[in-house]
């Protein structure tokens, strides 16, 4: 398994969660966590959740449990915004193709905006070579 940010920041929660028992204090936990990141990361950590979680939301059948947001092109960051032209989100062992664009607060922990485009199945003959992992 690769730990990516995203992966590592669900585990964090998933750990916190367990431990407590309370989503709250899984939360408050994770958002600790992040804040120990570097600023770019901090906010390409919360964009890539604000994703997985809209789509999850808004396309009915897809529960994405990964995102790489460096696949197919590398992300732009530029002050409090970030763009990932080549993202990637996985949802029921199916890679998708993604962009987005999200706007954070100066702290990179609260996301302002955030706008995105789904796109088609990837085929499987690309994901190592865009580090995308089954």
């Amino acid at each position: 398994m690769i730990l990516t940010p995203s992966r590592i920041a669900q585990i964090v929660f998933a750990a916190t969660l367990a431990a407590t028992g309370s989503a709250a204090q899984a939360a408050s936990h994770s958002d600790e966590q992040i804040l120990k990141l570097a600023p770019n990361a901090r906010m390409e950590q919360r964009c890539n959740a604000r994703a997985m979680g809209v789509i999850g939301r808004e396309h009915k059948g897809l529960r994405p449990d990964e995102l790489v947001a460096y696949a197919y092109a590398d992300t732009v960051i530029n002050g409090g915004t970030i763009r990932a032209p080549g993202a990637a989100v996985r949802s029921g062992g199916k890679w998708y193709h993604l962009s987005y664009a999200c706007q954070t607060a100066d702290s990179g922990t609260e996301v302002k905006a955030f706008d995105y485009a789904l796109g088609t199945v990837i085929p499987r003959a690309e994901w190592a070579e865009h580090f995308l992992v089954p």
